[in-house]
């Protein structure tokens, strides 16, 4: 790994063609999930987003959005962001977002959104602590059954993360401050959910967290809580932490 990671926007076939494979890499989809080339330069072509990340000539990562309109309000939706294995935990996809905000706020948005598993603790720990995003929508089983090994068989439940780009919220996370939080509740991921998808003995312990902590997210968001904080214990044990969203931003 070089010193130094350089992120770039792409806009050729053949550098989408590396998105394609990365992908592969990355989920082990099969055919019928896997995004082609064609979805990345019309991306690229209606004002959306793809980004790679090259270690020299390498590419390591990417990041591809496409616009979105909801509630009388465009926003960049974030549909997917890849690593490659040997280069996570070390802020590679960190700064693919902070590129992607930089662009957004280039292109005149104020919001970006993206859906990401529940069950993923660094995932949500990152969306949530690291870049201040907040979560008050949730999907069970969002992309129907997925080819992918890393999702254990389990449906495809997603949540939405919010992503206010100019927002004091989202200023101060990345300063590296804490917003301000009122916690009301929370909901925990137990470190043992990683072991429980991979081992199908263990696939219905899986199963039935998800299923619990769905139904918990979901009454929570119905009585006009969201997800505003995420801590994680020294176990790796992750935890939603549910308040009020009081900043002027509500669409």
């Amino acid at each position: 790994m070089s010193t130094e990671i350089v992120i770039r926007e792409l806009s050729e076939l053949s550098e989408f063609d590396l998105c394609v494979d990365l992908q592969l890499t990355v989920w082990n989809y099969s055919q019928q999930d896997l995004i082609p080339r064609r979805v990345f330069l019309v991306a690229y072509r209606i004002g959306g987003q793809v980004l790679g990340a090259y270690d020299g000539d390498r590419m390591i990562g990417f990041a591809m959005g496409l616009p979105g309109f909801r509630n009388g309000h465009s926003y960049l939706h974030s549909h997917m962001l890849a690593v490659l294995p040997e280069y996570r935990n070390g802020g590679v996809g960190r700064r693919l977002k902070l590129a992607q905000r930089d662009g957004a706020l280039a292109k005149g948005f104020d919001l970006m959104e993206w859906t990401y598993d529940p069950l993923e603790i660094k995932n949500a720990y990152l969306n949530i602590t690291k870049l201040g995003a907040i979560s008050r929508r949730y999907k069970a089983d969002f992309y129907g059954s997925s080819t992918s090994p890393l999702q254990g068989g389990l449906p495809t439940d997603r949540l939405y993360a919010e992503w206010w780009l100019k927002s004091d919220r989202v200023k101060t996370a990345l300063a590296g401050g804490k917003p301000r939080m009122e916690i009301e509740r929370s909901v925990e991921v137990p470190a043992a959910i990683y072991e429980w998808k991979a081992n199908e003995a263990d696939r219905d312990k899986a199963a039935a967290l998800q299923a619990s902590n769905r139904e918990a997210l979901e009454a929570a968001f119905a009585q006009g809580l969201s997800v505003i904080g995420y801590e994680r214990d020294a176990d790796g044990t992750g935890r939603f932490l549910l308040g009020r969203w009081d900043e002027d931003l509500l669409v």
